[in-house]
C-alpha cells in the first residue's frame, strides 16, 4: 500500500532466500562482525582449505559481497576471530595442521586500517597447541582475548597451559601469546579431541570463566567432564566431574527449561560409519543444571534454616556452591532426560530404518563434529533444536535439517515420559518446505541475516543435489512475542570511539567477538508469572562452531519491560556485572565493561520494525481527528458564548427600576 515498499519475503513460513552472495565451492568457517557496522559477516573457506574470504554484509544490496581474499600457507581446521590487539578491529586467528599432523599451527592475522590484514602474507605466529584445539577465553579478567589448551609437543603429564595475551602496540615486534601455567587447584585431564569445551557461567554467578572440559579416560574409549570455577584471581577450582553417557557427541549449552540455569544438549550414538558421519541407535540427552531456583515470591527472603533455598530477582547472580549435573538414568531423577531421536523426528512412510543424526562432517579432513543447534528460533522464551536428521531409503541416505520447537509436556509430545517432564518438543512441518527439500546438508548454524529481529538458518550442503553449498532460510514467521539481543565489547578504546593511529578518523569498537559474557534476566509473562533465563554469549569456537559474536534471546509473550537484565563480564573485580532495570523489549544493548574502575557503558538500539510507519499513520490520523474534534467543540462553545452575551446584554433589571 503506498507510500510504504513491497516486503522482501511474504509468507508466514520458513522461506529460501538463496545464497545471498556468497560464491566458491568451499564453505562458512567463522562468523564475525569484520567491519564494525554491527551487521554480522561471514568468513568463507575454499574446498582447496587454504583461501580465506571475508563476506561483508551489504544492508542495502540485502547481500554478502566478499571483501579481504587471502591463502594461508596450510591446511585450515579452524578459525577464531577476534580481537587479539584489543584495538576494536576484529583480527583472524587460524588453526591449520603442521608438520606430520600431530600438532596445529596458530596464526595471528591482525585487522588492519584500511580493511584486510595488515600481516598478510606473513601473519604473526604464536606457539603451537595439540590436535585438541584451544579455546579462547579471558583467564586473568583484564578482557583480553587469552587460550587454554596444550601446547606442542606433549607428553601424556603436560598440565594445562595459557597462552596469556602480552601484546603491547607501542612496541614494533611485540609478541601475541606467552605460554603460561595457570591456577588450576586439582586433578587434570587428557583432553579429548575432538572436544566440546567451553568457557560459561555453571555456577550462576554471572562471572562467565567457568570452564567445561571433555576428557577422555585412558585408552578405554569413555569420555567424562570437569566443571573448573572461576574464582577470579585465586585461579580456577576443579568443583565438579562426571562420566559421560557412551557414545557422547558433541555438547551444546542453552537454558532448556528457563530457570536461570545453563543446561547441557547433546546426542549420544552407538556407532557411526566412518564414510557418511550418520550415527546409529542415536539419542538426545539434556542435563539440566541443578542450582539454586528463582524465588516464587518477591516477599521471600530466600532463606530457610539458616540456608539459601533460592534467589530473589535482583539477586540473580548470587554463585551457588553446590550446583551439580546428575547424567544417571535413575526414575527419580528428573535433571537428566534422554530419548531416542524417533521420539521428536518422525520416521516418514518410505523410510526403511529409524531415523538418526549426522554427527560427523566426513567431507572435511580430519571430520567436524556436528553438534545439536539450540537457539529460541520462535521467540517463546525456550530453547530449540535445530538437527540434520539422517533416513535410508532403500540404498540412499539423505540428511535433511529439521527444527523442532520447545513445548510443554502433553500426551503424545516429543521427549516427554509418558506426558510428563520438563519440556517436549514437536517438529515444524507447516511452512518448512525449504529445509525439508534439502537432501545433501552437512552443518547447520542460527544467525540474524539483516539483524531484523529474527533467527535464520544458514545450511552448508554437500553439492550432492545440485543447487549450491550454502543456502540461507529466512525465517519469516509471525511471532506473538518479543525478543533481546544483546553484546558485551571487550573495552577497547575505553569504550568510546577508537582512533585511528594515522588519525585519519574514528570507529566503534564494534569488532570484538568476546568470548564469555553472560546474561541473566527475569521478566513477567501477560499473566504476570516472574520467570528468569540465562544465555552465555560466543561459549565454544573450536572445531568451526559457527556461534555468533551477539546473543539473541526470546521473551515471551510480555505486556512490560525486562525486570531486570544481569549482564556479566570476565573481570576480577567486584563489580564484574551489572543489573539494567527496564530494559525496552525488542531492542539491542551495547555493553562495555570498564578496564578500570570507571562506570559501565550502555547503549541501546531500538529496531525499527516494520510496525512503525503504520504505528506513525495511526498517531497522526488519530491527532488530526482529536484536533478536529478539538475545533469543533471549540465553535461550539464560541457560539454559545456569543449567544449568552446577547441575552445578557437584553436582559432588563426589573429590580433597578
Amino acid at each position: 500500500m503506498w507510500p510504504f515498499s513491497p516486503k522482501r519475503f511474504s509468507g508466514n513460513a520458513l522461506l529460501s532466500a538463496g545464497s545471498m552472495g556468497v560464491d566458491g565451492d568451499g564453505g562458512i568457517i567463522a562468523f564475525g562482525d569484520f567491519n564494525g557496522d554491527q551487521f554480522l559477516d561471514l568468513l568463507g573457506l575454499s574446498s582447496d582449505r587454504q583461501t580465506l574470504s571475508v563476506y561483508l554484509w551489504n544492508h542495502d544490496e540485502y547481500k554478502f559481497k566478499k571483501s579481504a581474499v587471502f591463502r594461508h600457507p596450510q591446511k585450515v581446521q579452524n578459525v577464531v576471530p577476534g580481537d587479539f590487539t584489543q584495538d576494536g578491529r576484529l583480527d583472524i586467528l587460524v588453526m591449520s595442521q603442521a608438520g606430520a599432523g600431530n600438532q596445529l599451527s596458530l596464526q595471528l592475522y591482525i585487522a588492519s586500517e584500511k580493511g584486510g590484514y595488515s600481516t598478510c602474507p606473513h601473519p604473526v605466529i604464536t606457539p603451537p597447541s595439540v590436535q585438541a584445539q584451544p579455546i579462547p577465553m579471558d583467564m586473568d579478567g583484564d578482557l583480553k582475548v587469552d587460550l587454554f589448551g596444550i601446547p606442542s609437543p606433549a607428553s601424556t603429564n603436560t598440565p594445562f597451559k595459557v597462552w596469556s595475551n602480552v601484546w603491547n602496540a607501542s612496541q614494533s615486534n611485540s609478541p601475541i601469546f606467552n605460554v603460561t601455567d595457570p591456577k588450576f587447584n586439582g586433578s587434570q585431564c587428557t583432553l579429548s579431541n575432538p572436544h566440546s569445551n567451553a568457557a560459561i557461567d555453571l555456577n550462576g554467578d554471572c562471572l562467565a570463566v567457568d570452564i567445561f572440559l571433555v576428557c577422555d579416560e585412558g585408552s578405554t574409549g569413555s569420555k567424562y567432564f570437569q566443571i573448573w570455577v572461576n574464582n577470579k584471581d585465586n585461579g580456577f577450582v576443579l568443583a565438579h566431574l562426571g562420566r559421560l553417557p557412551q557414545g557422547t557427541q558433541s555438547i551444546s549449552f542453552a537454558d532448556m527449561d528457563r530457570d536461570g540455569t545453563i543446561d547441557m544438549v547433546f546426542a549420544t550414538c552407538s556407532s557411526i560409519s566412518a564414510s557418511s558421519g550418520v550415527g546409529s541407535n542415536c539419542y538426545i540427552n539434556i542435563a539440566y543444571n541443578k542450582q539454586l531456583p528463582l524465588c516464587a515470591s518477591t516477599t521471600s527472603s530466600g532463606i530457610q534454616k539458616g540456608k539459601r533455598v533460592c534467589r530473589q530477582p535482583e539477586q540473580l547472580c548470587t554463585a551457588d556452591p553446590d550446583f551439580q549435573f546428575d547424567l544417571s538414568e535413575r526414575s527419580d531423577n528428573d535433571a537428566f532426560v534422554r530419548f531416542p531421536v524417533s521420539d521428536v523426528f518422525r520416521p516418514s512412510g518410505d523410510a526403511s530404518t529409524a531415523p538418526s543424526l549426522l554427527v560427523l562432517d566426513t567431507t572435511q579432513n580430519p571430520p567436524l563434529p556436528v553438534p545439536l543447534k539450540i537457539a529460541d528460533a520462535n521467540q517463546d522464551g525456550f530453547p530449540d533444536i535445530l538437527a540434520i536428521v539422517a533416513t535410508h531409503t532403500g540404498s540412499k541416505t539423505t540428511r535433511t535439517p529439521q527444527l523442532a520447537f520447545s513445548l510443554p509436556c502433553g500426551s503424545g509430545v516429543g521427549g516427554c515420559k509418558n506426558g510428563h517432564g520438563r519440556r517436549g518438543w514437536t517438529v515444524v512441518t507447516k511452512g518448512a518446505s525449504p529445509l525439508r527439500n534439502i537432501q545433501d546438508a552437512r552443518s547447520v548454524a542460527f544467525l540474524d541475516v539483516d539483524e531484523d529481529g529474527t533467527l535464520d538458518i544458514m545450511v552448508q550442503r554437500t553439492g550432492e543435489q545440485g543447487e549450491g553449498n550454502i543456502l540461507f532460510i529466512q525465517n519469516n514467521f509471525y511471532y506473538d512475542a518479543f525478543f533481546l539481543k544483546a553484546i558485551v565489547l571487550n573495552g577497547a578504546c575505553g569504550g568510546g570511539m577508537c582512533k585511528s593511529i594515522n588519525g585519519s578518523g574514528t570507529y566503534q569498537p564494534f569488532g570484538v567477538s568476546y568470548s564469555g559474557a553472560t546474561y541473566k534476566y527475569t521478566v513477567l509473562d501477560t499473566s504476570g508469572r516472574r520467570s528468569a533465563a540465562e544465555v552465555g554469549q560466543l561459549p565454544q569456537t573450536s572445531y568451526q562452531a559457527l556461534l555468533t559474536p551477539y546473543t539473541y534471546f526470546g521473551l515471551g509473550r510480555t505486556n512490560n519491560y525486562i525486570e531486570n537484565l544481569f549482564v556479566g563480564s570476565t573481570k576480577h573485580t567486584d563489580n564484574h556485572y551489572i543489573n539494567m532495570e527496564g530494559v525496552i523489549p525488542n531492542s539491542k544493548v551495547v555493553i562495555t565493561p570498564p578496564l578500570d574502575a570507571s562506570l559501565w557503558k550502555r547503549e541501546l538500539y531500538l529496531r525499527p520494525g516494520e510496525w512503525i510507519p503504520w504505528v506513525t499513520l495511526t498517531v497522526v490520523a488519530t491527532t488530526g481527528v482529536l484536533a478536529i474534534i478539538v475545533f469543533v467543540l471549540h465553535l461550539n462553545e464560541k457560539r454559545e458564548d456569543e449567544l449568552e452575551r446577547r441575552r445578557a446584554s437584553h436582559h432588563i433589571n426589573f429590580d433597578a427600576l
